[in-house]
């Protein structure tokens, strides 16, 4: 009785410290947690968020890449405008491409530049970089288990 009273107890923690949704994962910027799909593959990196209608809010996808290199993202078959934060390997902000539209023209869609070696990329909604007052610099912490994944 009294381990199933602690489970209880952590999983309420869990929830109210909002590290339980998506799988557990999670990366803090600018004082604001968000709950992230990681993008860790080829495969997956290519997808991205394409042809989703929506981002929830606290929601975004951490990309993951092998090396720190410049990096350019597009928004091929992406229904939801985007903020585009590129991180170097000390996970240190270097490159913001905000309030990037949706692109429906294929190949035609214009590429978002980071013009600096980064190795993360997050995708947020549009807007959350300007609502947080991001600055180049700005750091993004890992929650549990972030650390580990390898890019493939």
């Amino acid at each position: 009785m009294a381990a199933g009273r602690m489970w209880w107890v952590a999983m309420a923690a869990c929830v109210l410290a909002g590290g339980c949704a998506a799988g557990g994962r999670w990366v803090e910027l600018g004082g604001q947690r968000y709950q992230v799909e990681i993008a860790d593959t080829d495969a997956e990196r290519e997808r991205g968020l394409m042809f989703r209608d929506e981002l929830p809010a606290g929601h975004g996808m951490l990309f993951i890449h092998e090396r720190e290199e410049p990096q350019a993202y597009w928004m091929k078959n992406t229904r939801i405008p985007l903020d585009i934060l590129y991180f170097d390997e000390a996970r240190r902000l270097v490159a913001q491409q905000r309030d990037v539209p949706p692109c429906s023209l294929g190949d035609a869609c214009p590429p978002y530049p980071s013009n600096a070696a980064a190795r993360y990329v997050l995708e947020l909604n549009a807007g959350e970089a300007r609502r947080l007052e991001l600055r180049d610099g700005a750091s993004l912490r890992f929650g549990p288990g972030i650390g580990d994944v390898k890019a493939h």
